[in-house]
């Protein structure tokens, strides 16, 4: 079964471009088009496309609430949801992942990261722009932490902290299954067990806590 996707931006041109992009690799459909946050919403709820591929900004309905009605922390089935934009500023990333967003992408990413973003919210995963990771924690080490790192609920096992570090470098699944010679299901379990023993929400909050407690440093 191919991956269906649903596209949502205001601007036609950039729905036809990123219609035109997906539908031209294997194993992936484009199955649905929305002009506004309302309509995706609708469509999708319809439509239970594999992965919806929104931008921010979106006449009535944005692109975060339509999310957060998909994704969000109170939805019983929620869909995989990649938040696509032309800003990359904190703050929306930020309330994208709040929102239950899988993804986060600029428009210029380029074919191949937008593949494999759509790919890995597919299959269960989160990729955030590198780019975009290395600056929420150049910003956090900037800032400086607000208060002692949290301590995990379990001491973190060797191969948790392994993982822990390929996170917060802003390795997918994949990458980090073939880095670590193990199997993608033992990846997620432990990514699962990090999320829980850190009490973190997102991979980003792994990474900010790998930041914290020093396991990481923040590039550039």
């Amino acid at each position: 079964m191919g991956i269906r996707v649903v596209v949502a931006d205001d601007q036609e041109i950039v729905r036809t471009g990123l219609t035109m992009i997906l539908d031209a690799q294997p194993g992936i459909e484009v199955v649905g088009e929305a002009g506004d946050g309302g309509r995706a919403v609708e469509l999708a709820r319809r439509l239970r496309p594999d992965v919806c591929l929104f931008d921010i900004r979106m006449p009535g309905v944005d692109g975060i609430e339509a999310t957060r009605r998909l994704a969000g922390p109170t939805v019983a089935d929620p869909l995989a949801v990649v938040v696509i934009t032309t800003f990359d500023l904190d703050e929306h990333v930020y309330a994208a992942l709040r929102a239950g967003a899988r993804g986060f992408l600029l428009k210029d990413a380029g074919t191949a990261l937008l593949t494999q973003a759509v790919r890995a919210a597919a299959d269960g995963d989160a990729l955030i722009a590198p780019s975009i990771t290395t600056r929420l924690l150049r910003a956090f080490a900037d800032a400086g932490p607000a208060a002692p790192p949290r301590q995990p609920i379990d001491a973190l096992t060797d191969r948790e902290e392994e993982v822990l570090v390929a996170v917060a470098r802003g390795r997918t699944n994949t990458e980090i299954a073939d880095e670590l010679y193990i199997s993608l299901s033992t990846v997620k379990t432990h990514i699962a067990s990090l999320m829980g023993k850190l009490g973190a929400r997102n991979r980003v909050e792994i990474a900010m806590w790998a930041y914290e407690t020093g396991r990481v440093r923040a590039i550039g």
